[in-house]
């Protein structure tokens, strides 16, 4: 008996909401699906062929070795202590500034998402640095937790983005000119930020009063002397990158042995207790992403084999028969997953539908990615689930409820969507910087 491949991609989508709803691991439920969907539309000889295979060819993949070194250079990163440093040295220059206490979270976290990669550890690192700090001078709190927030999800744009790195893989696309292409609209995104939080603090003076206290241009110089070594590390994964110096899996690793270097020259050694945990934490969270790319890629397989991407394909560009209209329907779709789905697992979804798209309608496909990464970092910080929304929630430790979070957000929310628009309207601001690239 045949099965009509929408059918079973239908199937295959009602099943993944209710194995999440059950609390199954995404990846797991992704693979089960993607296993159970191949034995019934294409039979037992094929299904165990592919599991014998797909796996160890992700894990065996040069390509992904960028992962895990992207991972754990922003767990040694973090684990230094040069996060701190980065939030007190524009804390010291931004502090005078009305709000100025706002813009040295979004300076400070664009900065450590250049060796960062995740959006929930910036979100989770400057709500425990920065927010106590906030409360102290009488700042908002829901603005000052919308802040941390949405400037955590600088993590998903501003290279090295693990984001970036898994559509790269996922749509055979050219990895260093996708972390590159985030270059400016990261940027962009934190000037809007800025200009945004400029504007509101005067037109509503309360949200953030005026800091008195004075610091000097010693100390300020100071503090700034010490983020120097972040901001070489960025240097020379980018530059390596940009010009060709090394490949993006190459760059990672120098990356991640700069952190390492910068972690025991802080700690004065390995000593303290600091390697292990930050080891165990780099390891448990390339797993994880692992985990989640397998069980994707059996899924995306099975769509492939049964037939459903041709026929899903077919529907959605009768449905978005202009790239104007996909990119509003696809706008949509990752908004609403937000509030379901952490970030890699939106891609994985989604990209095996989507992606035959983007090449059906002549969409650049490098724009097309730096797109969908501003709608995952809108998703990630819109109510009422946004995952980064819970990562604040859980660092607050009781000093804010949801209610605080909620509606401190929605600002930074609507700054995004400006440059989302941007975006959309200017595609050269994603597509530039890539084709300046030196050929490695």
């Amino acid at each position: 008996m045949s099965v009509e491949p929408l059918a079973i991609g239908y199937a295959g989508a009602g099943l993944l909401f209710v194995f999440l709803a059950m609390g199954i691991p995404v990846g797991v439920a992704m693979g089960v699906i993607g296993i159970g969907g191949m034995l019934l539309g294409a039979g037992p000889l094929l299904t165990v062929g592919q599991l014998r295979v797909l796996p160890f060819g992700v894990v065996n993949n040069y390509g992904f070795a960028v992962l895990p070194m992207f991972v754990l250079m922003g767990v040694l990163a973090e684990a230094s202590g040069l996060t701190a440093e980065v939030f007190r040295a524009a804390n010291l220059w931004l502090r005078r500034l009305r709000g100025g206490l706002y813009q040295a979270v979004i300076v400070g976290s664009a900065v450590f998402a250049a060796i960062s990669g995740s959006t929930i550890v910036n979100a989770v690192v400057f709500t425990r640095i920065a927010f106590p700090e906030m409360l102290k001078y009488g700042y908002s709190k829901s603005l000052s937790i919308g802040a941390i927030a949405g400037a955590g999800s600088f993590a998903a744009m501003i290279p090295p983005s693990i984001t970036m790195v898994i559509y790269a893989i996922m749509t055979e696309q050219s990895v260093g000119q996708l972390l590159i292409a985030g270059v400016i609209p990261g940027i962009l995104t934190a000037v809007v930020y800025l200009g945004g939080i400029w504007v509101l603090v005067r037109f509503r003076p309360s949200l953030a009063p005026t800091i008195e206290e004075r610091v000097s241009w010693r100390e300020r110089w100071q503090a700034a002397g010490k983020v120097w070594p972040i901001l070489f590390l960025m240097l020379l994964v980018l530059g390596g990158i940009y010009t060709g110096l090394f490949p993006p899996s190459a760059a990672g690793a120098v990356g991640a042995a700069g952190a390492f270097f910068l972690a025991v020259t802080r700690k004065r050694g390995i000593r303290g207790g600091w390697l292990g945990p930050a080891l165990q934490d780099a390891a448990s969270i390339s797993c994880l992403i692992f985990v989640i790319l397998i069980g994707g890629l059996l899924l995306s397989r099975m769509l492939v084999v049964v037939g459903v991407i041709d026929d899903m394909v077919a529907q959605i560009t009768a449905i978005a028969s202009t790239p104007l209209r996909f990119m509003i329907l696809a706008s949509i779709l990752y908004i609403v997953l937000g509030c379901f789905l952490d970030t890699t697992s939106m891609m994985v979804v989604t990209l095996p539908f989507l992606f035959p798209v983007v090449v059906a309608l002549n969409i650049d496909p490098i724009w097309f990615g730096i797109v969908l990464v501003k709608l995952i970092e809108i998703s990630v910080v819109t109510p009422p689930v946004g995952i980064n929304l819970f990562a604040v929630m859980g660092a607050v430790a009781g000093r804010a409820d949801f209610r605080h979070v909620a509606t401190g957000v929605i600002p930074f929310i609507l700054l995004d969507l400006i440059v989302l628009g941007l975006l959309i309207v200017y595609p050269e601001l994603a597509t530039w910087l890539p084709k300046q690239m030196i050929d490695g």
